[in-house]
């Protein structure tokens, strides 16, 4: 028996749909999944199992196919648990497959049935939406983040049980309803341009900076308050507008540095440490991530001890500066991501 569901995958910081394929048929039992999968993903059988066992379900015992279309494209991570379980619950007959064929459905398992955070949310509703699908189904941690999508019905669960009783009794599981306030309320700061006294001629320097997004070198001995004004600069920089917030949001998201939040409401500040790789501050990885650059985007990047840096490094932010984007290149596939950033550097005389 063939069951189809929809899910989503990440190509940089923007979504593809995803087929997933499970077909549940006689001969010796055995659980295979293909379509480029990753480690995370082939590990889904023992989650699943677990997962169903523990909410009362049965796990078939015969041959499992699974099968991750388009099947040339790399996939990670564990967010095809549920969309995985859902087509064993459908030839169980627990649910019908007519029933998820207008959503995209995402969550990774716990053993127990819960339905633990997963990365991409934003991507995968914003992708929801251009495909004309009904609504989404998400961890109820990721809810707030589906819920910037205007439009679009999501659902936020708990657990495997509740997500049977929204594909068997529609009626008794409503929608997510989130104010666009509540999502976007910019947790507290605890640094601000207000605290430096003094130092007036380089005060006027980053304001000047911030006003026309300005790169600017800061150069001073040591103990003068280089790091201090660097980091309270984003404190006078315009707030961001809600495409910006969207922008910033879905990277995070990718990279799953959202931790619980709707979306990223305060400009980002970055400061990596002067031994970082030029992957981890470009972007990079058999299947790319996005780097320092991309977490600074619509933000500022600090480069403290700019001489420290290793020049690859450094020769590595000329794409991103210029162009504000960077595109990684790898064998398994090229992504592009957004890098619109102010470069603030400190360093010794």
């Amino acid at each position: 028996m063939l069951i189809k569901s929809f899910s989503a995958a990440l190509c940089g910081v923007e979504a593809y749909v995803v087929e997933v394929e499970v077909d549940i048929g006689g001969g010796l039992p055995a659980y295979i999944v293909v379509g480029l999968p990753d480690a995370s993903i082939r590990e889904s059988q023992q989650r699943v199992k677990a997962a169903l066992k523990n909410c009362g379900y049965d796990f078939p015992s015969r041959k499992v196919i699974v099968n991750l279309a388009p099947a040339d494209r790399r996939k990670e991570g564990s967010a095809f648990d549920l969309p995985i379980a859902l087509g064993h619950l459908a030839f169980l007959g627990v649910v019908d497959p007519a029933g998820f064929r207008d959503f995209l459905v995402l969550g990774e398992l716990a053993l127990d049935g819960r339905l633990k955070p997963v990365k991409g949310v934003l991507s995968t509703a914003i992708l929801a939406k251009a495909g004309g699908y009904r609504g989404i189904v998400v961890p109820k941690d990721n809810e707030r983040e589906a819920a910037l999508v205007d439009g679009l019905e999501v659902y936020g669960l708990s657990n495997l049980v509740q997500v049977v009783e929204l594909l068997t009794e529609p009626g008794r599981v409503a929608p997510s309803v989130w104010a666009l306030d509540e999502i976007l309320t910019a947790p507290f700061s605890d640094v601000d341009f207000r605290e430096v006294k003094g130092q007036f001629h380089v005060k006027r320097a980053l304001e000047v900076a911030a006003a026309g997004g300005h790169n600017i070198l800061l150069i001073g001995p040591p103990g003068s308050g280089k790091t201090m004004l660097a980091r309270r600069l984003p404190s006078i920089l315009p707030d961001m507008t809600f495409e910006e917030m969207i922008g910033v949001t879905q990277v995070y998201s990718a990279a799953g540095y959202l931790r619980g939040q709707g979306a990223v409401v305060r400009r980002p500040f970055r400061a990596p440490h002067h031994t970082i790789s030029d992957a981890g501050l470009i972007g990079g990885g058999m299947i790319p991530r996005p780097g320092e650059v991309s977490l600074a985007h619509h933000g500022v990047l600090f480069l403290d001890e700019l001489p420290e840096f290793n020049r690859k490094v450094l020769e590595g932010l000329r794409q991103p500066v210029e162009d504000g984007q960077v595109t990684i290149a790898r064998a398994a596939m090229t992504a592009t991501f957004p890098s619109s950033f102010m470069l603030v550097a400190a360093m010794n005389p």
